[in-house]
């Protein structure tokens, strides 16, 4: 059986068409079933949407109808998930967020009792029994607030990174309104930084809009303007990270990566002296890997999928040039905070706007808005080929339909930013026309 609710990052969409209470209802008894039904113990997290506490209320509704224990551990960012299922020994852990989207979509991910996301089977299961009765069961789960998550996902902060000092370090911080805007500029107080934050006044409708790691201009505008050292921007759930320096030169994914392998190779935390990236990772960061001689290995676009390389070949760091960047010394999910916290860890005082990780080579990523991302694509293809020949291993060209929104996306990678814009202006011409 195909899964047809679930994309690449749980089931995603616009509360009140694609998701409904009902649905999440539904969906909260299926995974409970599929973890072992009665007795089982889930975890409820969320972000700051407006959506949120309906979806969390259908949601334990359908655990406790399955004769699940719903555990409420309230706004905190998705990586506090697996952190929690370790700390507290819980079979299941639900997050209810859309992420980097507007405040009209919500989404819902499960993660196991082992702090992964559930596996495609097992999705597959859930989307099984989801048409199942609510039958009365002999024991009626319980709904319990979980008291002290924000300060149990501090201290396992506090702990991984207690020997960096922050004292001499201005930063500012943009929450995306978004479950970062608590416990993210706290950590960083907590180890002695200077904080300024922007996005950190969530009403429920404003999370992403204008800030947030989808509108890094907006850090890189306010770092300049408030004369902070380096700034970093989270998404609405708190699992990526893109950065800015002093001068306002954004510092994406994949330098982050660059800066935290060679620093965890030195320090003999880079396991088989591996990392692995995606398809949309820069050409520069494979040159300057080569170069450090450490290994990089690709898989498809999504973390879920850098995770599943990086537990097949026993390696410690991944990520995506989106920001989500995985450290498996730590969780088993992208944490925007704790990579930030890498990121200075790294940099142990020095100026990021000097940084010298890698070189990037001019890339243009451009998300195209379609009607039928399947036709999109076929219709692109001839002139993508044709034109990744004409790069002659100089560069190259990218265009895959995203997996959580009805978008194309173009990418396209040059020796001469020129050529790069051009290249990647045709391609979005035919791929509009196609639409």
């Amino acid at each position: 059986m195909a899964r047809n609710l679930f994309g690449t990052d749980g089931v995603r969409g616009l509360v009140g068409e694609k998701l409904t209470a009902d649905l999440a209802m539904k969906l909260g008894r299926a995974a409970t079933e599929q973890a072992g039904g009665a007795g089982t113990r889930v975890l409820v997290i969320r972000d700051t949407r407006e959506s949120g506490e309906m979806l969390e209320s259908a949601l334990a509704a359908g655990i406790t109808a399955a004769g699940g224990e719903a555990l409420l551990g309230g706004v905190l960012p998705t990586p506090a998930a697996p952190l929690l299922i370790a700390q507290y020994g819980f079979d299941l852990g639900v997050v209810v967020s859309a992420s980097h989207n507007p405040f009209q979509d919500n989404g819902i991910k499960f993660f196991g009792g082992d702090g992964l996301k559930l596996t495609d089977a097992a999705e597959e299961e859930i989307e099984r029994r989801l048409d199942g009765g609510f039958g009365v069961e002999l024991e009626i789960g319980r709904v319990r607030e979980l008291h002290g998550t924000q300060e149990d996902y501090l201290r396992a902060l506090e702990e991984r990174f207690k020997g960096l000092d922050l004292s001499s370090t201005n930063l500012l911080l943009d929450c995306a309104h978004g479950s970062t805007h608590r416990v993210g500029p706290e950590i960083f107080r907590r180890l002695g930084a200077s904080v300024s934050v922007i996005g950190n006044q969530p009403d429920g409708r404003n999370i992403n809009d204008g800030v947030g790691s989808t509108h890094i201009e907006a850090l890189a505008t306010a770092v300049v303007a408030g004369g902070h050292d380096l700034g970093f921007s989270f998404d609405g759930d708190g699992d990526r990270v893109l950065a800015a320096d002093r001068n306002g030169g954004v510092v994406d994914g994949d330098e982050l990566i660059a800066l935290a392998a060679l620093h965890l190779r030195a320090l003999g935390r880079l396991n088989a002296d591996g990392v692995v990236v995606t398809v949309m990772t820069n050409y520069g960061f494979h040159t300057a890997m080569q170069a450090a001689k450490i290994e990089v290995a690709t898989a498809d676009v999504g973390d879920r999928y850098v995770l599943a390389e990086l537990r097949e070949r026993g390696w410690t760091l991944g990520g995506e040039q989106s920001g989500h960047i995985i450290d498996m010394g730590f969780v088993p999910s992208g944490d925007g905070i704790a990579s930030a916290l890498l990121t200075l860890e790294a940099l142990a005082g020095a100026d990021l706007a000097e940084r010298s990780a890698m070189e990037k080579l001019p890339q243009q990523l451009v998300n195209v808005k379609v009607a039928d991302k399947s036709r999109a694509l076929d219709a692109v293809a001839s002139a993508a080929a044709e034109e990744n020949d004409s790069l002659s291993g100089q560069g190259r060209v990218l265009v895959r339909a995203s997996g959580t929104e009805e978008l194309v996306r173009v990418m396209v990678e040059a020796p001469d930013a020129a050529q790069c814009e051009q290249i990647c202006r045709r391609l979005v011409d035919v791929v509009e026309a196609a639409s």
